[in-house]
């Protein structure tokens, strides 16, 4: 495939994630010449200690696309080596490093990143997580040119998208992973055939910025004292990962799905399982929230329904 009778664009692509495996796909099946995969190093995952490959390297090794796992980018036989292919591109999609300037200045067109959101908004490194957390109805996909900053630079392209009210942050990850991957090749498409990247180029709006910090385990505990929507929110932003978790009579329970309720009249506190079948739990201002789909510490996920069948409730039921 050529561009307006341009050679065929080489390319460094720089991902790790499930998230990246789109755009990269979308590289591959559109023509482009992926010379190099850059992505971190394989890490030990689960119970059993398994050492594991990104899924981007998996993908890579798939397709026979060369793969690089540095430890670090700015050792100088690194650079050198990627100095060597001469890319025109370095494409990013949820590598999960800060680049430097020494790597950002190796491409002759340019780093572009894909990033996942509509920026300025929900810099850094989980905007899915947090566009959901932040009961947000509208996100988007953003690709911009990459500079020294954690998702400052200028904006090239945007496509939004609206929430739907039920969808967990794993969900709407893989459809904006598949709504960057065809915004990419717009892009690259819309620059070679241009001749020039500056003509696409938007500074963001410093005074719009907000960011998005990585989530940790313990950020998944819930709070009863915020209302349903809030709390819906919250499930569905930390699904897959950390999951939303509380504790019954002393054990973790993890819950994964939910539904809130509203304009309740319930002689309950906060925080008490007032219903068993389904199962509800008061929340502020008269609200409920209704658990779908949860899993107790030691056991397998479950609807709540299966769960209540096997579990002897006390006659007041407080999680906390």
């Amino acid at each position: 495939m050529r561009f307006l009778g341009d050679a065929l664009k080489k390319i460094i692509f720089m991902g790790t994630s499930e998230f990246a495996v789109s755009s990269l796909f979308k590289l591959v099946s559109s023509g482009f010449d992926v010379a190099l995969v850059v992505t971190q190093p394989d890490k030990v995952v689960g119970r059993n200690a398994k050492l594991t490959a990104p899924p981007i390297k998996v993908f890579a090794q798939n397709h026979q696309i060369n793969v690089f796992q540095p430890k670090a980018l700015n050792e100088p036989l690194v650079l050198d080596f990627l100095r060597n292919f001469e890319p025109d591109f370095i494409v990013v999609a949820a590598y999960g490093k800060i680049l430097s300037k020494n790597i950002l200045e190796i491409p002759k067109l340019g780093s572009i990143n894909v990033h996942a959101s509509l920026l300025p908004a929900l810099r850094g490194a989980a905007p899915v997580q947090w566009s959901i957390l932040n009961g947000l109805s509208e996100t988007g996909v953003t690709i911009m040119m990459m500079d020294e900053g954690v998702d400052t630079g200028d904006i090239l392209f945007q496509k939004s998208t609206i929430i739907d009210s039920d969808e967990t942050s794993g969900e709407l990850l893989n459809r904006l992973s598949k709504i960057g991957a065809e915004l990419l090749i717009f892009a690259l498409r819309k620059i070679i055939e241009s001749g020039q990247i500056g003509c696409f180029r938007k500074k963001q709006n410093e005074n719009l910025a907000s960011y998005s910090y990585m989530l940790r385990k313990k950020d998944g505990i819930i709070d009863w004292s915020k209302n349903s929507s809030t709390l819906h929110n919250f499930v569905r932003g930390m699904n897959p990962w950390p999951v939303a978790f509380t504790y019954l009579d002393g054990k973790m329970l993890k819950i994964y799905t939910s539904k809130p309720l509203k304009n309740l009249q319930i002689n309950a506190e906060i925080g008490e399982v007032f219903y068993k079948n389904p199962l509800r739990v008061l929340c502020a201002q008269n609200t409920a929230l209704e658990l779908l789909e949860v899993q107790l510490e030691g056991k397998r996920k479950m609807s709540s329904q299966d769960f209540v069948k096997g579990y002897k409730f006390k006659e007041k039921t407080l999680l906390k």
